[in-house]
């Protein structure tokens, strides 16, 4: 291997190093793939597969606090961040998990780095951004507007929504200025919706009518069904088969199926195409789907055409190599562990025609950083954005019967653009499935509380929980971040991982932009509230590690920017073809080329990104 020259080099298997990668292969291009996790990870057959998914079960049941992270080997020379380790940052670096934080607040977000990266524990929704999400400058006055549109994205997206195997009746759309051809006509997708939950149908009906004020305007808002990447019933009015690469004209397009009678079919679990063809409703998206009916990227990389593809597993990229003549990537290096928390590793240069990184945005910008590339802008590492989330959470006058089904399969998208984004951040709200999980630990605090505090037990123990878990009712406020400079990923010598390779350097703060959007956003939420009956009981305690101005928000996992996508190689570092301005054979794909965040979960938007970029290198490659 270590004298061949492949004809593109990836690095990363998640989502969009998987999407890349699959598109290549199957166009006939011969592709390398390095991932930092494990190489157990990487099994696709049967055994193999089914035996590593379990072991990642039973750390999940063993473990007390069940975050995002906590299925998944934390590997030492691989080390993933985790949201456990976030404190409050009291004038010096926090070092103590793989961040070292250095902002004001820290960010509080995480991934994993695995084979399948962090769809390995997204929640799985599948929100397409607005198309005022892309001109936040022209429009609004803030930020940056992006060198593509909505317009542009929409058949990509369309590509990622099967790619995923997107559940939604899409009937129900209804989202602030989407226009009138926002899906396009006739347009389906490849299953029918995920059945909302009892507390949603509860919720809609309390809020049915309902108006709220914010900055003097008068709104009703309205509840939608949310797009779910998990397996439900196929739609047979869905009419495509496949993705795939027309060589004549030079672009992507999705296959019409052959024969009238086909039909969608769900992709099951990667070790049984039998298992996981519904949502079984589990509920535990986060941190981990027992059965895969929710997608995760090794179902991308297991269709990829395996005769094409070379996986290189515990192998974590160090640096890419430029020719100073012409700015060109000419390798990449690597260091290959042999075994979890060796301190010993196998150096090794990959070499290719084009150079792909997929690695996170946190980690992309690592290795920009480490290998002085992409220096024109001054840009890498900036713009480090996440959603940040503001909870509230009360008692429902009559039970609702949450911790049943996905984490969330209804949302408010009243807020998701308007004139409002002139002066603060748009949001979008989730409704809860999980009770009061996330703020304050339900249901095991609520029995704690019960027993240690009330002095409950017996038939007025089970009343109590019966009658208080049932009615727990948590509403998100998921609010966009602007692009700021000073957030910021950077590398610094005193900070190395196991086997000497760069941690992240974490500079994090909000703004006021962010901060007037949780003010509002709570005068909503007490408005609801209100109107509804719901006995709240939000608080923000001071000692929380992201208590800001009176309110706590958190980290929505959403790792957005550090090598953005603009107009010139002067305001960004990438091209709109996502190609480094800089390194004409560096394709930097993922969340961190978006300009901005907007009100959706990235992961589908970097999806249908990932398709662009996987269309232009092969234009490149012809």
């Amino acid at each position: 291997m270590e004298n061949k020259e492949y004809d593109v080099v990836i690095v990363g298997s998640g989502i969009a190093g998987s999407i890349v990668a699959k598109m290549l292969t199957q166009a006939g291009k011969q592709v390398l793939l390095l991932d930092a996790g494990l190489e157990a990870g990487m099994a696709f057959d049967e055994e193999g597969a089914y035996k590593n998914y379990q072991d990642y079960m039973k750390s999940y049941f063993m473990a007390q606090a069940k975050v995002p992270n906590a299925p998944y080997p934390n590997v030492k020379d691989a080390q993933s961040p985790n949201v456990l380790d976030m404190t409050q940052i009291n004038g010096k670096p926090d070092t103590k998990g793989y961040f070292v934080q250095e902002g004001k607040l820290p960010f509080a977000s995480d991934y994993a780095r695995a084979a399948g990266g962090t769809t390995l524990h997204w929640l799985g929704t599948c929100l397409r951004m607005l198309p005022n999400d892309f001109k936040m400058h022209s429009k609004y006055g803030q930020a940056v507007d992006w060198p593509i549109d909505y317009e542009y994205l929409k058949p990509y997206y369309e590509m990622a929504e099967r790619e995923i195997g997107v559940s939604c009746d899409v009937s129900e759309q209804k989202y602030p200025n989407m226009g009138n051809n926002f899906f396009g006509k006739d347009y389906v997708f490849p299953m029918l919706k995920i059945p909302q939950s009892y507390i949603d149908k509860s919720f809609i009906e309390g809020m049915e009518g309902l108006k709220v004020s914010l900055n003097g305007d008068v709104y009703t808002p309205w509840c939608t069904s949310t797009p779910q990447g998990r397996n439900s019933t196929p739609n047979k009015k869905y009419r495509y088969a496949n993705t795939a690469w027309n060589a004549a004209k030079q672009k992507l397009e999705l296959q019409p199926f052959a024969k009238e009678s086909d039909e969608y079919v769900p992709v099951g679990a990667i070790w049984d195409p039998y298992s996981g063809q519904r949502c079984e409703g589990n509920a535990s998206c986060v941190p981990i789907c027992p059965v895969q009916a929710k997608y995760n990227a090794l179902k991308t990389l297991k269709s990829a055409k395996k005769e094409h593809l070379t996986l290189l597993s515990q192998a974590v990229a160090t640096e890419i190599h430029i020719d100073t003549g012409n700015g060109n990537i000419t390798g990449v290096s690597y260091k290959q562990y042999p075994h979890a928390d060796s301190k010993d590793y196998k150096s090794g240069t990959a070499k290719g025609k084009i150079y792909v990184l997929a690695a996170n945005a946190i980690e992309n910008a690592k290795i920009l950083l480490a290998s002085g590339a992409c220096k024109t802008s001054g840009q890498v590492g900036c713009n480090l954005m996440d959603h940040t989330v503001l909870l509230t959470w009360g008692l429902m006058k009559d039970k609702v019967f949450p911790f049943r089904g996905p984490g969330s399969t209804t949302n408010i998208p009243t807020f998701r653009d308007g004139d409002f984004r002139k002066k603060h951040a748009a949001w979008i709200s989730p409704i809860d499935n999980w009770g009061w999980g996330w703020p304050t630990g339900s249901p095991d605090t609520d029995l704690d509380h019960a027993v240690s505090t009330l002095n409950l037990f017996g038939k007025e123990l089970r009343t109590y929980i019966g009658d208080t878990l049932s009615r727990q009712l948590l509403l998100h406020f998921e609010c966009e971040q602007l692009p700021l400079k000073t957030n910021r990923v950077t590398i610094d010598d005193k900070y190395r991982d196991n086997i000497g390779n760069y941690r992240p350097v974490i500079k994090y703060d909000v703004d006021d932009y962010s901060l007037k959007a949780f003010k509002a956003a709570k005068s909503v939420s007490d408005q609801i509230f209100a109107g509804m009956g719901v006995q709240d009981f939000t608080n923000y305690p001071s000692d929380e590690p992201d208590y800001v101005d009176g309110f706590v928000f958190r980290g929505a996992g959403h790792v957005v920017g550090t090598h953005c996508m603009g107009t010139t190689k002067q305001n960004s570092v990438v091209n709109s073809q996502q190609q480094a301005w800089d390194h004409q054979n560096l394709y930097l794909v993922g969340a961190g080329n978006m300009a901005t965040l907007g009100t959706s979960n990235p992961t589908l938007t970097l999806a249908a990104l990932s398709f662009a970029a996987a269309e232009n290198i092969l234009k490149a490659l012809k």
